[in-house]
């Protein structure tokens, strides 16, 4: 009331954008939305039947993209559960997408914890999503009218979406860093999202939030480029050790490709057939 001079018994829907600004806004959220379009057709088929709406906004609360049943839309779209619409809180008040955008973590509002009269028959779970470089770029939401959801449903519920949104965090990441190799980073809680993206000469490339959460990491320090055996801590050798320990991988790893062909193995390294063996005898490859 005091920061958007509301009103909690104003019968009101959300603002909307208008066709040409839902375009750009889609535009500028592409990648999201490509990437999130399987996440949501799965999510609707646990949900949808259960008189669920999905909806998925950017990060400034647009609703960009939903799934619902066609018996349902009627309703929704009274709510304005669809796209084009503003779910911030600015527009209509505390509300599961504004209220977990603003605060920047997953929640649930259910009933009367909507700030307006007119949406207290709703029942709304949202996680946000980040993109690569763990910047908030949209919100997962599954809002029901259903009177029977319960604290225990919405348990439910809030589980399913969270696990939704970090899958389809998990392919933004993988999308943006394609081709390089993904390293889990061991954190306090455990998070599998807890991701480095490491190129062919082990520098990191990319981190998720929560790895950069876990190891102080920024994208100043990321730019540097850090290799990621030095972020993990998994060796004190020297470059000389290190080196050597390089030679002798990219050895195992010609003798694999050619199932341990000695002959073929030096042809694809380049190197004489005496060679090779002189190299495998001093690493101890047999």
């Amino acid at each position: 009331m005091t920061m958007h001079h509301l009103a909690p018994e104003d019968r009101r829907m959300p603002e909307r954008v208008t066709e040409q600004e839902l375009d750009v806004a889609r535009k500028q959220s592409e990648r999201l939305i490509g990437q999130a379009r399987d996440e949501l057709d799965r999510l609707f088929m646990v949900v949808g039947r259960a008189g669920c709406c999905i909806l998925m906004t950017d990060s400034k609360g647009i609703a960009l993209d939903r799934r619902g049943a066609a018996g349902d839309d009627k309703d929704f779209r009274a709510l304005g559960l669809w796209t084009g619409s503003v779910w911030t809180e600015e527009s209509i008040g505390t509300n599961g997408i504004g209220t977990a955008i603003a605060d920047d973590r997953p929640i649930s509002i259910i009933r009367d914890q909507h700030f307006f009269a007119s949406n207290i028959d709703l029942s709304c779970t949202t996680a946000p999503i980040r993109d690569h470089r763990g910047v908030l770029a949209g919100a997962l939401d599954v809002s029901t009218c259903r009177s029977d959801a319960n604290e225990g449903t919405i348990a439910i519920l809030s589980q399913t979406v969270r696990e939704a949104a970090s899958r389809i965090e998990l392919n933004l990441f993988r999308n943006a860093f394609q081709g390089a190799r993904f390293v889990m980073v061991p954190s306090e809680t455990g998070s599998p999202m807890a991701l480095l993206a490491v190129d062919r000469d082990d520098l990191v490339i990319g981190a998720t939030r929560a790895a950069r959460s876990a190891l102080r990491l920024d994208d100043d320090r990321i730019a540097e480029g850090i290799p990621a055996s030095d972020l993990l801590h998994e060796s004190s050798r020297d470059a000389r050790e290190l080196l050597g320990d390089a030679e002798r991988s990219a050895l195992l790893r010609a003798l694999s490709r050619v199932h341990g062909n000695v002959s073929l193995a030096a042809q694809v390294l380049g190197v004489s057939r005496s060679t090779l063996h002189r190299k495998m005898k001093r690493f101890g490859i047999q």
